[in-house]
């Protein structure tokens, strides 16, 4: 059984929930484009100031995911 990594994309401010959703649209564009598994995607309201993007991953994938995409933070799923 490999180990499942989420990669986590952090936006603050005022738009950060129009940010991270609009993050996850080309999360879900790049997947497809390299043709890319996924087990789960999504983003995540903290507050008003503060919301993320998700995604989780093989950790066999992590190191492509990482490389192109520049993820604030990684932890274990």
């Amino acid at each position: 059984m490999s180990l499942k990594i989420k990669l986590i994309w952090d936006f603050r401010g005022p738009e950060a929930l129009k940010t991270a959703k609009h993050h996850e649209v080309h999360l879900k564009e790049f997947a497809q484009r390299e043709n890319l598994h996924y087990h789960k995607m999504g983003v995540t309201e903290l507050n008003p100031m503060y919301s993320y993007t998700y995604i989780t991953v093989e950790e066999t994938d992590m190191k492509i995911y990482r490389d192109a995409l520049k993820p604030h933070r990684g932890e274990l799923a």
